[in-house]
């Protein structure tokens, strides 16, 4: 069981998935929602007019854009939420597609794998060096 406290209220907790009590998280969950409803039913609002119609912090509603939990429609120009890499306009999360593809394939190993010698099956050891390279 993993105690914590609430960053918003200060409440002690039971963490699950959220770092948030269960009543911060009803009312995120709320904010969130009217927020949704708003940008839908405005889709060419600013943020600040978002946050007047909903009552929700302009900084909260870009999280919830950076999270990906909330997407712009594509012809909402007036919030502009751009890539953190290439500074690219986007609807949503952190990084454009083509960021993102970039950075999954940094994360992709394309090293060779070890090099394994007939004469070394079934030995703990595995030199990382090629037949050439053996250590003398």
């Amino acid at each position: 069981m993993d105690l914590r406290n609430c960053p918003k209220c200060g409440k002690l907790f039971v963490y699950t998935t959220r770092n948030l009590c269960p009543q911060c998280l009803k009312e995120d969950e709320e904010d969130f929602d009217r927020v949704r409803e708003y940008i839908n039913n405005n889709p060419q609002a600013t943020i600040e007019e978002v946050s007047e119609g909903t009552g929700v912090t302009p900084r909260r509603i870009l999280e919830y854009l950076k999270e990906g939990r909330l997407m712009l429609q594509s012809n909402n120009t007036n919030i502009i939420l751009r890539c953190e890499m290439c500074d690219e306009p986007i609807l949503t999360g952190r990084l454009c597609p083509n960021c993102s593809k970039k950075l999954k394939t940094r994360f992709v190993s394309d090293k060779k794998p070890l090099f394994v010698d007939e004469d070394m099956k079934g030995k703990i050891h595995l030199s990382k060096f090629s037949r050439d390279e053996r250590r003398r």
